[in-house]
């Protein structure tokens, strides 16, 4: 396994490459943001470890660049800070999981394990056909969702979440359900972030078009229902 660490502290990337190494990962360690976009567009791995505070281009900048092109490829971001608002805008760039300074080594390769299997069962059951519920359509092959015919742009987390709200076709699935399947459970079921991207997602898929399809059942979860036009 292919692990790309791009982290500008020395001693923090010779920590996280050690350890990686007693692992038998095959480990890339790179220090500045705009050599690691350059080898991300020209090279493959299984797993990358990303600062954000790096020189050139920030972690955020960078994750972002790489999802136009590599949308599978886990991303773990580090960072010295750990606001919501932090991990709420390095979700929103793309990344998988977050660690903030100082973790534990050990967690860190549990987690990067635990992501690189995970996408591994996701590439193997990967389903590309499109979804729709009412006039919603997506499509997974090229990442794009419609509403009566018109394109809506949607960051990583807003379409992970609709996808699996789609999938579900109505079925009413749990904050904590959402929280463990795309975020991997490394985010509190008591944090805030669904209700923040449930909200996002209602201000671009039901409220320019006039509807209410994604809904709340109060302590169970969040359901697409099929509606009238509001008033």
């Amino acid at each position: 396994m292919k692990i790309l660490i791009i982290e500008d502290d020395l001693t923090i990337n010779k920590n996280i490459s050690e350890a990686l190494n007693a692992e038998q990962f095959n480990v890339m360690a790179l220090y500045d943001g705009s050599l690691a976009l350059r080898t991300l567009k020209n090279d493959t791995f299984d797993c990358i470890i990303l600062d954000i505070n790096l020189p050139k281009l920030n972690g955020f900048e960078i994750c972002k660049a790489f999802r136009e092109f590599d949308t599978n490829t886990p991303v773990i971001m580090l960072t010295a800070f750990g606001e919501l608002e932090d991990k709420i805008q390095g979700f929103d760039c793309g990344a998988d999981d977050y660690l903030t300074k100082p973790f534990y080594m050990r967690e860190l390769v549990i987690r990067v394990n635990a992501l690189i299997k995970r996408n591994k069962q996701k590439g193997s059951h990967q389903n590309t056909s499109d979804l729709m519920f009412d006039d919603i359509s997506l499509h997974d092959a090229s990442k794009k969702v419609f509403r009566q015919n018109i394109e809506i742009n949607l960051t990583p987390r807003e379409y992970q979440i609709l996808h699996k709200l789609i999938e579900l076709q109505g079925d009413i699935v749990s904050k904590s359900d959402l929280i463990k399947e795309i975020w991997g459970g490394s985010f509190d079921a008591n944090t805030n972030t669904i209700e923040v991207y449930i909200n996002f997602l209602r201000n671009k898929i039901d409220k320019p078009f006039l509807k209410n399809t994604i809904k709340t059942k109060i302590g169970y979860g969040y359901y697409l229902d099929y509606n009238e036009d509001k008033k």
